[in-house]
C-alpha cells in the first residue's frame, strides 16, 4: 500500500512538473533526419535568392524548397561546416577547401575555389567554420586563419591567436579570440579592442548590432553590452539563465525581437520592448534543445540548425498555439479568458492556465462541455451538473447536468440551458439553483437558438429540428419536428447558425430558414450559393464567422452579400479539432479555437495575402524538365509546384488538365501524373480561398506519340506488310499446286465412289421395296382391324337395340328372359376381345411407343382412346368399341385433354395425327 501510494504520488509530481513553463507559442514545423535523408548536425542555414533554403548538414550540402530535398556532397566527401549566399551562388566551407554551389538545369553543381597551396603549415587541418561579406570582399574563416577572396584572388591573413568566429559590425570585421578577448581587422592587421576587455577571457559566439549597442553573446557568461561609454552586462532578467546556459547562436529579428539559441535549453525568443521572453524546447516544440544556428527567411520566420534536425519557427504567422505535452488537459472543449489568464474546460475536467503553469481545478474532474462568461464568473456545463467559477473557485449551483449550451434570451430576460435531459430555464443568473426544465422535451438537446419572443429552435444531439413555443410562464404550447414536418428523411446532426438576428439550420447538406407565414422551412439562397456541403459554421461576431469544409478552416467576413474567405492552412490544427465540438472564443481582435491537446490563437488582423509567384519544375526519369527531354507515352511525370513559401502565406493550390472543369488539391507541393497519353497538355494553377478559384501559373508540356507510331516503326509497318504480301503469294501458289494433286486423287477415286454409290443405292431400293411390303401387311391388318372393329361396333349396336326393345317390352317376361338369353349366348366373347384388342395395338405400336414416352402417365384406357382418336373415329363410334356410354366418352375426351395440356380449341384428332 505505501509503495502505491508512493508511486501515485511520483507521477502527480512529474506531471506537475511537466505541466509547468508551457507556453502559448508559434507554431514549430521539424525536420528528421529521414526526411531530409541526411547527417544530425545542421551548422549553419540560409535563404538563397532562389528563396530555397540551403543547410550545411555535416557531410552534406542540403536544399530545400518547400516541396522537396535535394543532397549534394563534397568532392572529397569532408564535412561541410558554413555557407553563405552571395548573388547566385551558394558559398561553402569544409575541411581544407571552399568554393560554391550553382543551380544548373534542376541540379546543383560544385565549383572549388580554394587550391592546396592555402592550407599549409599550421593550417593543415584547417575546417572553414565561417563565410561572411564586407564590401566586395568574401572571407572564408577557420579557427586560425582568415581567407580574404576578391576578384578571383585569394589571401590569407593569420589570427594574433586562436579564434571562436568574426563578425562584421559597422562595416568593420572583429574577431573574437578564445582568451585574449576581441580585436577590429585594420587594413591587414588584427588590433585589440581595448575598451572590451571585460570579455577577454570569454568564448564568444555572437556579434550583433541592436539600436545602437554591440550585443556579444558569450558561450558561458551571458550577455554584455557595448556602447560609446563602455560595456556592461545585459540588464534583463534572462541573463541570469543564460549563463547557466551554452550560447550557442543569436539573430536578431526585426525591430524588437531576439533569437537566442542554446545547447541544453533550445530557443529563446525574447521581446526587447518589455523584456518577456519565451522559451521553444524539447518539452513543448523542438525535437532537439541545441540550436546550432539561425536564420531568418523572406517571410520573417525562423530557420533552427540543431544538433540533430531541422526547425522552422513561425514567428512572423498572426497564430499562436499551446499545445499540452504532459496529457494532464486532455481535450479542450471551450475556453475563455479571465484576469489570471486562460480557463480551459476537457474531458478531464477544469484548468486555469497562468503565468506559464497549468493548474486543475479542484473537485471537477469529469467531461465539462460548455463555458458562459458572466462579468468576472464563468458559468460551466459539466456532466455532473452546472458549475460557476468565481474567484479562484468552483461551486457546483444546479443538478442540470450534461449543460452543452447556455443562451442568453434577447426576448424573455431568462437564460436557456441545452443538457442531457431537455431545456432548462433560469429566471436569474445569480442564482442558478432554481430554474424549470421545459416539458415534453425531455431529451438531449445539444444546441438551441432564439430569434422570436415565445419561441426557441432545438436541435436534437443525434437527428430532427425541433420548434418550441411555450407561455409567459414557460410552459411549452407545442414542440413541431419540424424536419420531419418538412419531409426532410437524412436530418441527422442538425447544425443551428445564429448570424445577424437570422437563424438558418444546416439539414441533409443544405441550408434552411423558417418562414413563418407558411410555416416550412425554405431553402437560403445566399448560404446555399456560398456554404454550400460544408461540415461547420461557428459565428464569430456579426460580421465573421469560422466555416470548416473539407478538413480545412476559413475565416469569412461578411460585407452585404458578398463573402471573403481566408485559409487558415490545416498545418496548424491537422488531426487535433473536435469534430462537431469547435468552439470559438472572441476576445478583441483575437479569436480561440479549442483543440484536442490545447488551443490556437489567431489574430484576426490577418496579413494581406500577396499575389503567390508559382513555379513548376517538371522532373522526367530523374532529370528536369527541358526542350531537349521527351516525355514518352503511358509514362508518369512528376511536377515540383513551388510557392517559395514555407509560412502562414503559402498558398493552397489546386489544378486542373481540362480547363477548369474539374479541380484536384496539390498535396505537399506535388503533382503526380500517370499514364500520360500523347497530345500537348496544359496544367493550370489556381489558389482555393473557400469557393473562389484564381489562376496563379500554367504549365506546359508534351508527350511523345507512342513508339509504334514512330517513323522508324512505319518502316517496319511496310516491311512487314510486303513480307505478308510475299508470303500470301507463296501460300496461294502452294495453294494452287496442291489442288491438282488433289483433282488428280479425286478423279482416280471418282470411279470407286459412283460404284459404292450404285451398290447403296439398290441396297435401298432393296430396303424401300422391303419397307413397302412391310406397310402393305401392316395396313392389311389395320384394315383386318378396322373391319372387325366395324363389325363389332355394329354387332354390339343390335345387341343395345335388343336390350331397349326388352327394357321397353313388359308385358311378357318370358320373351324378355329368352331374348336375353340369345343376348348372353350372341355376345362377343372375352378371347374375340382380347384379340381385338391386341392387333390394335400392334398396328399402332409406333405411335403408342411415341405417347408413352412423351406422356408417361397414360393409362391404358387412356392409349386406346388416343388410338381411336387417331383413327378419326367419332365419340358415338368409340362408345361400343370402349364398353361405355356416348357421355362417358366425352368425359373420357376431357380428362384425357387435361392430362395432355390441350386447350378446348385444339383439335384431339389432329393432335393424334401429328404425335
Amino acid at each position: 500500500m505505501l509503495l502505491k501510494r508512493a508511486l501515485l504520488l511520483l507521477l502527480l509530481l512529474f506531471g506537475l512538473n511537466v505541466a509547468q513553463g508551457q507556453q502559448l507559442l508559434p507554431y514549430v514545423e521539424n525536420f528528421t533526419k529521414s526526411e531530409y535523408n541526411g547527417d544530425n548536425q545542421v551548422w549553419n542555414v540560409a535563404q538563397g535568392t532562389d528563396k530555397a533554403m540551403y543547410f550545411a548538414n555535416n557531410h552534406y550540402f542540403l536544399r530545400y524548397d518547400g516541396v522537396k530535398w535535394e543532397k549534394y556532397a563534397m568532392p572529397n566527401k569532408t564535412i561541410i561546416r558554413s555557407i553563405f549566399i552571395w548573388g547566385n551562388k551558394i558559398y561553402c566551407g569544409s575541411y581544407k577547401e571552399f568554393g560554391y554551389w550553382e543551380r544548373l538545369n534542376g541540379v546543383m553543381r560544385y565549383t572549388c575555389l580554394s587550391s592546396e597551396k592555402l592550407f599549409t603549415g599550421f593550417a593543415g587541418n584547417e575546417e572553414i567554420w565561417k563565410i561572411f561579406r564586407n564590401g566586395n570582399r568574401l572571407f572564408f574563416q577557420s579557427f586560425n586563419a582568415l581567407y580574404v577572396y576578391e576578384q578571383g584572388r585569394i589571401e590569407r591573413l593569420n589570427f594574433p591567436s586562436q579564434i571562436s568566429y568574426c563578425y562584421v559590425i559597422n562595416n568593420q570585421v572583429y574577431a573574437a579570440t578564445t582568451r585574449n578577448g576581441i580585436y577590429r581587422l585594420m587594413g591587414n592587421k588584427f588590433v585589440h579592442v581595448k575598451e572590451w576587455a571585460l570579455v577577454n577571457g570569454s568564448v564568444v559566439h555572437g556579434m550583433d548590432q541592436y539600436d545602437n549597442n554591440t550585443f556579444i553573446f558569450t558561450k558561458n557568461k551571458g550577455v554584455y553590452v557595448a556602447n560609446a561609454t563602455g560595456i556592461a552586462s545585459w540588464d534583463n532578467a534572462l541573463n541570469n539563465v543564460l549563463k547557466e546556459e551554452v550560447i550557442l547562436s543569436e539573430q536578431f529579428i526585426g525591430k524588437n525581437l531576439l533569437a537566442i539559441g542554446t545547447s541544453r535549453s533550445g530557443l529563446y525568443l525574447v521581446n526587447l520592448d518589455d523584456g518577456s521572453y519565451k522559451n521553444i524546447n524539447r518539452q513543448n516544440s523542438l525535437r532537439n534543445n541545441a540550436v546550432l544556428s539561425i536564420a531568418t527567411d523572406r517571410e520573417g520566420d525562423l530557420w533552427l540548425g540543431l544538433d540533430n534536425g531541422i526547425a522552422h519557427v513561425e514567428i512572423n504567422a498572426p497564430l499562436q498555439l499551446f499545445t499540452d505535452n504532459s496529457g494532464l488537459l486532455g481535450s479542450v472543449y471551450s475556453l475563455s479568458t479571465f484576469s489570471g489568464g486562460y480557463l480551459l474546460v476537457t474531458n478531464h475536467g477544469v484548468f486555469t492556465y497562468s503565468d506559464q503553469n497549468i493548474a486543475p481545478v479542484p473537485n471537477t474532474q469529469g467531461q465539462v462541455w460548455d463555458i458562459y462568461k458572466n462579468g468576472n464568473s464563468f458559468i460551466m456545463g459539466h456532466n455532473d451538473g452546472t458549475y460557476v467559477f468565481s474567484n479562484g473557485m468552483v461551486t457546483k449551483v444546479s443538478p442540470v447536468n450534461g449543460g452543452w449550451k447556455f443562451l442568453k434570451s434577447r426576448y424573455d430576460s431568462v437564460y436557456f440551458q441545452a443538457n442531457y435531459s431537455g431545456i432548462a430555464v433560469y429566471n436569474n443568473i445569480n442564482d442558478l439553483s432554481k430554474y424549470k426544465i421545459l416539458d415534453n422535451i425531455q431529451k438531449p438537446i445539444r444546441n438551441i437558438a432564439q430569434n422570436h419572443p415565445g419561441e426557441l429552435w432545438a436541435a436534437d444531439n443525434y437527428r430532427s429540428l425541433y420548434r418550441i413555443t411555450y407561455d409567459d410562464n414557460f410552459n411549452v404550447k407545442q414542440v413541431e419536428n419540424v424536419s420531419a414536418n418538412n419531409h426532410i428523411k437524412s436530418d441527422f446532426n442538425v447544425k443551428i447558425c445564429s448570424f445577424r438576428d437570422q437563424v438558418l439550420f444546416f439539414i441533409a447538406g443544405s441550408w434552411y430558414t423558417y418562414n413563418a407565414v407558411s410555416t416550412k422551412l425554405e431553402k437560403n439562397q445566399l448560404f446555399n450559393k456560398e456554404f454550400g456541403f460544408i461540415s461547420d459554421i461557428i459565428p464569430i461576431d456579426d460580421n465573421n464567422f469560422l466555416v470548416f469544409k473539407n478538413n480545412l478552416l476559413y475565416l469569412v467576413n461578411q460585407n452585404g452579400d458578398s463573402f471573403s474567405w481566408r485559409l487558415i492552412p490545416d498545418k496548424y490544427y491537422q488531426g487535433r479539432l473536435i469534430i462537431e465540438n469547435i468552439q470559438v472564443y472572441n476576445q478583441g481582435n483575437k479569436i480561440y479555437i479549442n483543440l484536442d491537446d490545447g488551443f490556437l490563437c489567431l489574430n484576426r488582423d490577418l496579413p494581406k495575402e500577396p499575389a503567390p509567384t508559382v513555379t513548376v519544375e517538371g522532373f522526367y526519369e530523374g532529370k528536369l524538365i527541358n526542350h531537349d527531354i521527351r516525355i514518352k507515352y503511358g509514362s508518369a511525370l512528376e511536377l515540383s509546384i513551388i510557392t517559395s513559401r514555407f509560412g502562414f502565406l503559402k498558398p493552397n493550390l489546386v489544378y486542373s488538365l481540362d480547363d477548369g472543369k474539374t479541380y484536384s488539391p496539390v498535396v505537399a507541393g506535388k503533382v503526380l501524373l500517370n499514364n500520360l497519353s500523347s497530345g500537348d497538355y496544359s496544367l493550370i494553377l489556381y489558389t482555393e480561398n473557400g469557393r473562389i478559384h484564381t489562376k496563379v501559373g500554367e504549365y506546359n508540356f508534351s508527350v511523345s506519340k507512342a513508339w509504334y507510331y514512330s517513323w522508324y516503326m512505319v518502316v517496319v509497318y511496310i516491311m512487314f506488310t510486303g513480307a505478308v504480301l510475299f508470303l500470301y503469294y507463296r501460300w496461294n501458289t502452294l495453294k494452287y499446286m496442291q489442288k491438282v494433286r488433289l483433282n488428280e486423287e479425286e478423279l482416280r477415286h471418282r470411279t470407286q465412289i459412283m460404284e459404292l454409290e450404285y451398290q447403296a443405292e439398290m441396297k435401298l431400293k432393296e430396303q424401300q421395296y422391303e419397307k413397302h411390303r412391310l406397310e402393305m401387311e401392316v395396313q392389311s391388318k389395320a384394315s383386318e382391324v378396322a373391319g372387325k372393329s366395324l363389325s363389332i361396333a355394329k354387332h354390339s349396336e343390335m345387341i343395345e337395340s335388343i336390350q331397349e326393345a326388352l327394357e321397353t317390352e313388359k308385358d311378357t317376361p318370358k320373351l324378355v328372359s329368352k331374348i336375353k338369353k340369345i343376348i348372353k349366348t350372341n355376345s362377343i366373347s372375352k378371347n374375340e376381345w382380347q384379340s381385338f384388342e391386341k392387333n390394335l395395338i400392334k398396328s399402332h405400336e409406333e405411335f403408342v411407343e411415341r405417347l408413352t414416352t412423351k406422356y408417361p402417365l397414360l393409362t391404358p384406357k387412356d392409349i386406346k382412346l388416343c388410338i381411336y382418336l387417331k383413327m378419326n373415329l367419332s365419340s358415338k363410334e368409340i362408345a361400343p368399341l370402349m364398353n361405355i356410354s356416348f357421355r362417358g366418352v366425352e368425359l373420357h375426351r376431357y380428362r384425357l385433354r387435361k392430362k395432355l395440356g390441350i386447350s378446348t380449341e385444339e383439335s384431339l384428332t389432329r393432335f393424334m395425327i401429328t404425335v
